[in-house]
């Protein structure tokens, strides 16, 4: 299908359903209701959070980031990797490269962040 009649197609939907009071469809939120809404409030998705442990390959304190690598976080959906992780660099001091660490990291909006940092 070709985005013009897909587009078309959406904006019908929408035309088609209430804008105030019951939803057209059960578990669908009138359109006042969304737009009501806190921003972000209904499209926000809750952040998942693991516990892993791993070795620290590089820091960035400046830049809020730390490189681990650890085996496989299924929670997480991440397998054995090195990956690059957003921090409070607060979490970061004393920790150096080559130190053993566990961690508990969240995943939030496609991004990945460790809220919890200590050496082994």
């Amino acid at each position: 299908m070709h985005f013009r009649a897909l587009r078309t197609r959406c904006l019908a939907l929408a035309c088609a359903l209430p804008l105030t009071g019951g939803a057209a469809l059960p578990g669908v939120l009138p359109l006042a209701a969304v737009a009501l809404a806190a921003p972000g409030a209904v499209l926000a998705a809750t952040p998942v959070r693991a516990q892993a442990s791993g070795e620290v390959v590089r820091v960035n304190a400046g830049a809020g980031k730390i490189a681990i690598r650890h085996g496989a976080i299924g929670k997480l959906d991440l397998p054995a990797m090195t990956l690059m992780y957003h921090i409070d660099p607060a979490l970061l001091v004393g920790i150096a490269v080559g130190d053993a660490v566990d961690f508990t990291a969240e995943r939030a909006d496609g991004q990945y962040r460790i809220v919890e940092l200590k050496k082994d």
